[in-house]
């Protein structure tokens, strides 16, 4: 945009994707930015003010990973329960799979959290190695579409962001291309609570899910998270000191509704979490075994919220492969 005349003009010989750290040079006769695509992790560009010319000044290093190989998301549109438009991004399954694929819904968590169609990085394997396609939804309460849409999942309206992940699984059933009867969920964090509570309000129509460092009562969660987070929680969720509310969260909690959840479950857990502690994923753990479910736990006690440590992160991905060819895949 010229900023004295406010009209916009194209940059061309841009590709499409995320866009950070946008700085002018000093004199303002160039524009740095870094970008990162699908096929791309963030490299850094220059644009010259004066010829629109865009100059790569970076090309980070992949690994063995090749172009053709990476997953190009696709933006995909649903209506949930009650007309609201719901979107996503969606990571086909390589060509060279045939027959109708099997789908990981991955859910971000926040709630306030945006998934973009970013590269998968080390998750193209699951595409482009096992032919499992790959949707991050943005459900309502996510951030980047308004006010009114990132509050519409507060408090009382809880499980209607729920109700967004049932019309996706409507919408998954309609696609030639994917197979509606082995579909996986997995999210953490706030994620981790909506793998849970699909888990069990869409026990048949999923065949199994991984619920990382998630949350699975907010009466039990917003007693235990470290105190500084308490009130912040409190805005979003509800206030447990609310009988009401207390009521509410005890009914929609995912650990006093194991009795409807049928499927397979994967639970990974850092042992210092301060965020979403490591009870969270024990009671739940302790829960389903004591039914007879079956149900793994990988925890880490070296970790908190989320494995960050190489050797975790990649025994973590080994296992869930491991547990998506045991109960996804056949």
């Amino acid at each position: 945009m010229d900023t004295g005349t406010k009209k916009y003009a194209p940059i061309k010989g841009l590709q499409i994707g995320l866009i950070n750290n946008i700085e002018f040079t000093d004199d303002g006769k160039s524009l740095f930015f870094s970008q990162s695509t699908y096929d791309s992790s963030s490299d850094i560009y220059r644009l010259d003010m004066a010829s629109k010319n865009i100059e790569r000044w970076t090309d980070s290093e992949q690994g063995e990973m090749q172009k053709s190989d990476m997953a190009q998301p696709k933006l995909i549109e649903w209506t949930s329960f009650d007309k609201m438009k719901i979107s996503g991004f969606y990571y086909p399954a390589s060509k060279k799979f045939t027959g109708k694929r099997p789908v990981m819904i991955n859910i971000h968590g926040g709630p306030e959290g945006q998934s973009m169609a970013s590269s998968l990085g080390a998750n193209n394997y699951y595409p482009n190695e096992m032919g499992v396609a790959i949707i991050y939804p943005n459900v309502r309460g996510s951030s980047g579409f308004g006010k009114t849409y990132i509050a519409s999942d507060n408090g009382f309206n809880r499980m209607n962001s729920v109700k967004d992940i049932g019309a996706l699984l409507d919408w998954i059933a309609k696609q030639p291309e994917l197979d509606q009867d082995r579909i996986m969920i997995m999210g953490g964090s706030y994620g981790g609570f909506m793998t849970l509570a699909t888990a069990y309000e869409y026990a048949d129509k999923i065949r199994c899910s991984v619920d990382v460092v998630g949350i699975s009562d907010f009466n039990t969660f917003l007693k235990n998270t470290e105190e500084y987070r308490r009130d912040l929680r409190r805005a979003e969720y509800g206030d447990e000191r609310d009988p009401k509310m207390s009521a509410f969260f005890t009914k929609i909690a995912p650990l006093n509704n194991t009795d409807k959840i049928k499927k397979p479950m994967f639970i990974i857990q850092g042992a210092n979490d301060p965020r979403v502690p490591v009870t969270e994923a024990m009671q739940m753990r302790d829960k389903l075994k004591a039914q007879g479910n079956t149900v793994w736990y990988l925890e880490a006690k070296n970790e908190g919220h989320g494995f960050r440590k190489k050797e975790n992160v990649d025994f973590q991905r080994l296992a869930v492969i491991k547990f998506m060819q045991e109960y996804l895949l056949k």
